[in-house]
Parts: C-alpha cells; sequence; structure tokens
C-alpha cells in the first residue's frame, strides 16, 4: 500500500484528500503547517507528498527544497493560482508535477497514478548503455558521466536525456516528449520540457561547455552528438 503525505493548512482541503486517497486505498498522514510538513518529509516512510505552497511556519516552496536536498520522493504541488512563475518555481526547486486550486479530484488521482507508474516503471533499452563522446548513459546503473565526471540527475531528467538519446539525430516535439516521459495521461502544459531540458543544459551542456540538446525552431528539441567549442 502506497503511502502518501498531504501538507496543507486548509483543514477542509487536507481532510478532503485525506478521505478521497484513503477511499481509493492509499495510507494517509497529514500536516497542517510547513515545519511539521518538513519533519514528518525528512522521516521517510512515504511514497509521494502532495505539498501546498502557502503553508504557515514554512511555506511549500522551502519545504520542497529541503526535502530535495535528502530524498527523491515525488512531490506534487498544490498553488493558489494560475501563476506560471509559481509553477516554475516549484519545478525549480524539485516537485515533479503541479496542480492548480480548485482542481478536480479525478485529476489529481490521476496524477498520482502516473507518478506511481513511473516509479515502478523499468526503461526498456536496447543497450546497457548509450554513449556520445565524453557522455555516458547507464541504464543499468541510472547513472549519467561526462569524462568519468558524475552528473547528479532526477529520475525525471535522467527518463528525459534517455529518450532524447536513444532518438539521436531525430527532432522531437515537446508533445512527443510529454507523452513519452511524464506519459500519455499528463494534464500540464509543455512549458514542463522546456524547464526540464533547462535543467538538463545546466547539469551538462553549459558545465561541461558541450552541445549535446538542440532547439528545433517551431519543432521542439534534438540530440546531436558532442561539438566540441
Amino acid at each position: 500500500m502506497h503511502k502518501i503525505l498531504v501538507v496543507e493548512d486548509d483543514l477542509k482541503i487536507a481532510r478532503f484528500i485525506e478521505l478521497e486517497l484513503k477511499h481509493e486505498g492509499f495510507e494517509v498522514s497529514t500536516a497542517n503547517d510547513g515545519r511539521t510538513g518538513l519533519e514528518m518529509g525528512l522521516e521517510g516512510g512515504f511514497d509521494l507528498i502532495i505539498l501546498d505552497i502557502m503553508l504557515p511556519g514554512l511555506n511549500g516552496m522551502e519545504v520542497c527544497r529541503r526535502i530535495r536536498l535528502n530524498s527523491e520522493i515525488p512531490i506534487i504541488m498544490l498553488t493558489a493560482k494560475d501563476d506560471t512563475m509559481d509553477k516554475v518555481m516549484g519545478l525549480d526547486f524539485g516537485a515533479d508535477d503541479y496542480m492548480t486550486k480548485p482542481f478536480a479530484i479525478e485529476e489529481l488521482l490521476a496524477r498520482i497514478r502516473r507518478i506511481f507508474r513511473k516509479t515502478v516503471a523499468v526503461p526498456t533499452v536496447q543497450a546497457n548503455c548509450f554513449i556520445s563522446g565524453n557522455l555516458k548513459i547507464d541504464y543499468n546503473q541510472y547513472n549519467v558521466t561526462y569524462d568519468n565526471h558524475p552528473i547528479e540527475l532526477t529520475k525525471t531528467e535522467f527518463d528525459l536525456l534517455h529518450y532524447l538519446a536513444e532518438n539521436k539525430n531525430i527532432a522531437l516535439s515537446r508533445e512527443q516528449i510529454l507523452d513519452k516521459v511524464w506519459g500519455y495521461d499528463y494534464f500540464g502544459e509543455t512549458k514542463i520540457v522546456d524547464v526540464y531540458i533547462r535543467y538538463l543544459r545546466s547539469k551538462i551542456d553549459d558545465v561541461f561547455q558541450t552541445k549535446f540538446i538542440h532547439t528545433v525552431r517551431g519543432v521542439g528539441y534534438l540530440f546531436k552528438d558532442e561539438d566540441h567549442k
């Protein structure tokens, strides 16, 4: 049974989410302020955290950031307004997904199911690793190195890099990437693809002064072999 932590200061909303998740067979715990949510999240034992942004004591962005320093547990952020900056900040701090209030419980459940499917999914690969210049992607060990220097990636970042690399020299649309990496039932916007492309570039292209990930104007993105500057 999956265990979910709900961090929400609105008691009615927290209770509503708790009851709905329990009805679906999940084990649920709740916290009503940021510091308590952080402590519970860091204690471990949860498979997913549903985290509101506007929290007393410690806001959700900071809770997410601190949890990410120690754990890769999936996090769904709840935003009180349809603000692109809030969404981007949440993703920047390490959230896996976001929802804008008010939301339909069916949509939240669909996103939870998608995350749990990704968590247990085993990537299908034709080889144990992919090598392009000094970049090596080890599918078995789920790690990436450049000239033997380890590159720390989240699971979503790894899945995105994996998909781009296995389609080397093929221009992929944002919709294709979204369907493959986030799942066909993902309800979010394609902007999330741009955000994670930026993450990969900041960790690989920018750090090692290479260019693997190229923008194809009007289409999406394309992975090419290393270009030396």
